[in-house]
């Protein structure tokens, strides 16, 4: 069964927070709260943390998996961005976006795209998934939670622990979040596709 934390949405507890990162740091799965609907997370790299979200989720290989950041250098670590496409990311950072961007080699094979060895990457508006950040000094790999057969993410962190408690770790109760998905723009190349329009405002990648 998994450990429920109430954290403050606005002033995250940092010994909650601690507590929440250890179980991380020990290959758990935690939902958590970001600016478009809970998420799943796990440390970078944790095969069976990744294989347990995959079938969570019901995901295939060719799923995009998502590093969430902490902010735009540590983006530049682990996908390639060049001048142009920083241009992009610096006036729309932090926020509801999920950018795909080729991967740099910083990036454990198991999250990439077969084919494409692309990545996605995005900076949440929001101070608890800041504070987790913070704290675990890495990004977190992530998927937004919609359970099989829904479209929008999930909000309610009571009903996360009645649906998934017995195969999470950690779910971080901060409230309600938004229900829309982010939007997801590939940024590979030059002018951006969308691949999702979700929250944010998609006209600024339009060509």
């Amino acid at each position: 069964m998994s450990q429920y934390f109430q954290i403050h949405p606005e002033n995250p507890q940092k010994r909650l927070i601690d507590q929440a990162i250890a179980i991380i740091r020990k290959g758990g799965v935690v939902a958590y709260p970001t600016d478009s609907g809970y998420a799943l997370g796990c440390h970078l790299g944790e095969k069976k943390a990744i294989e347990k979200i995959k079938w969570l989720r019901s995901l295939d290989d060719k799923h995009n998996f998502t590093l969430v950041c902490s902010d735009l250098s540590q983006i530049g670590t682990y996908a390639k961005v060049d001048n142009d496409v920083f241009r992009l990311l610096k006036a729309h950072t932090p926020g509801p976006y999920t950018y795909i961007l080729d991967a740099t080699s910083e990036v454990p094979r198991l999250l990439l795209h077969p084919k494409r060895r692309s990545i996605g990457v995005r900076v949440p508006d929001h101070r608890i998934t800041h504070a987790l950040l913070a704290a675990l000094g890495e990004p977190l790999m992530s998927v937004t939670l919609i359970p099989v057969g829904d479209d929008l993410p999930m909000n309610d962190p009571e009903e996360i622990r009645e649906r998934f408690g017995a195969h999470l770790d950690a779910i971080i109760d901060g409230g309600a979040c938004h229900l829309d998905p982010t939007s997801v723009i590939d940024l590979r190349e030059l002018p951006p596709t969308i691949i999702r329009e979700g929250r944010g405002d998609i006209t600024p990648f339009q060509a």
